[in-house]
């Protein structure tokens, strides 16, 4: 089938994006999916830092490649062998397909499959084949299994958790990562809980779905912390006890925030240098999970002996460190109860030609989440 998609052709071009369009929309065939596969069409995709950071050229990506990772659509076509989906069901797409029976899928951590990572680092579907193929014949690569800014895509059933067909797609598709980054990363890495002090470092759509999170955990003191204020003053609506000015003053701020120190602090920016802080501005004995992806060549450097001496934890989280099939459904639920108001988020929506418009807003602060909608 003949299908638009936006398709990164070269990263690193400078901004203004809608400029230099470093995304071109263009009619693409779409193979039909192979075996553990579904057809997917798609009903909304969120603008994410991921995509961003594969635009920029922070995170090198195989190119040419159909951009978009958080993503939520309707099976239209079942691949051989698959008994687990139907055609009609809405479906919720994660950005690591899990297979499932590697060391790290059946110790439960889906997040580090091994033939998922390796999938995405090639740009293909966990199967190892590619689905789209150009007017010149050629193969592009899919992004994170997903490449949801197109109207259909073809995805492993190993990326897919079905979800109510009455959730609408545009809220449906934060769940893919957004809420199953930032909040996953509270409850499952942080592991925050009644009475907790904690601040968050970088307000976008992760950050706000962890700060939500953190409320909905119970913490007694919630510090956020961006560098734009319209972000500070959301916060400070969705729950946050004290909205912090990121910068140089920012560590004293949420020491002084939280009585000596956070007991939890997440980093969403993906900044090695704003790390650095996150650590600084976390107690003795209390925990610092990071979720941002900063560029390859940067490094971090810390006081090691406050490791031991003051009892800390440095911890990584990967898509939340959640499992997509057990954890998204829970989310839904705290969003069906007021718990998790997700559609806070949402700063509006695109057409799938206005996607280099939204990166621009993306990386301006000007937007949170911004959603194409099909």
């Amino acid at each position: 089938m003949t299908v638009r998609a936006a398709v990164l052709l070269e990263t690193g071009r400078p901004a203004p994006y809608a400029e230099s369009r470093p995304i071109e929309v263009q009619d693409l065939v779409l193979d039909p999916p192979g075996p553990g596969e579904v057809l997917i069409r798609v009903g909304a995709t969120g603008l994410c830092h991921s995509d961003l950071s594969v635009v920029n050229g922070s995170r090198p990506r195989p190119l040419p490649m159909v951009l978009g990772h958080e993503a939520a659509g309707e099976v239209v076509e079942l691949g051989p062998g698959v008994e687990d989906f139907a055609v009609g069901d809405h479906v919720v797409m994660s950005f690591v397909p899990a297979c499932g029976s590697c060391r790290r899928c059946v110790s439960g951590r889906h997040a580090l499959c091994e033939p998922g990572a390796a999938a995405n680092r090639a740009g293909t579907l966990l199967s190892g084949g590619r689905r789209w193929v150009g007017a010149d014949g050629a193969r592009l690569n899919h992004h994170l299994g997903v490449s949801g800014f197109a109207e259909y895509a073809v995805v492993s059933t190993a990326s897919a958790t079905r979800v109510d067909a009455d959730l609408p797609f545009e809220i449906a598709a934060l769940f893919g990562c957004a809420v199953l980054t930032g909040a996953g990363a509270v409850f499952h890495s942080a592991a925050v809980v009644p009475g907790d002090r904690v601040a968050v470092f970088g307000l976008g759509g992760v950050g706000l779905a962890a700060l939500l999170a953190v409320k909905a955990a119970g913490a007694s003191t919630i510090v956020a912390v961006d560098v734009v204020p319209h972000k500070r003053s959301l916060a400070l609506r969705l729950g946050a006890t004290h909205a912090v000015e990121g910068g140089p003053d920012a560590v004293e701020a949420v020491r002084e925030a939280t009585g000596g120190g956070a007991d939890k602090v997440v980093d969403t920016t993906g900044s090695a240098d704003v790390l650095a802080q996150a650590y600084a501005a976390t107690a003795a004995g209390g925990t610092t999970v990071t979720v941002g992806l900063p560029h390859p060549d940067r490094q971090l450097v810390l006081p090691a002996l406050s490791l031991v001496a003051e009892e800390r934890t440095l911890k990584g989280s990967y898509l939340g460190s959640s499992v997509p099939r057990r954890d998204i459904p829970r989310f839904i639920a705290l969003y069906r109860a007021g718990q998790l108001p997700v559609e806070e988020l949402l700063s509006g929506t695109l057409t799938l030609d206005e996607v280099n418009t939204g990166f621009d807003r993306l990386a301006s602060g000007e937007a949170i989440r911004q959603v194409v909608k099909f």
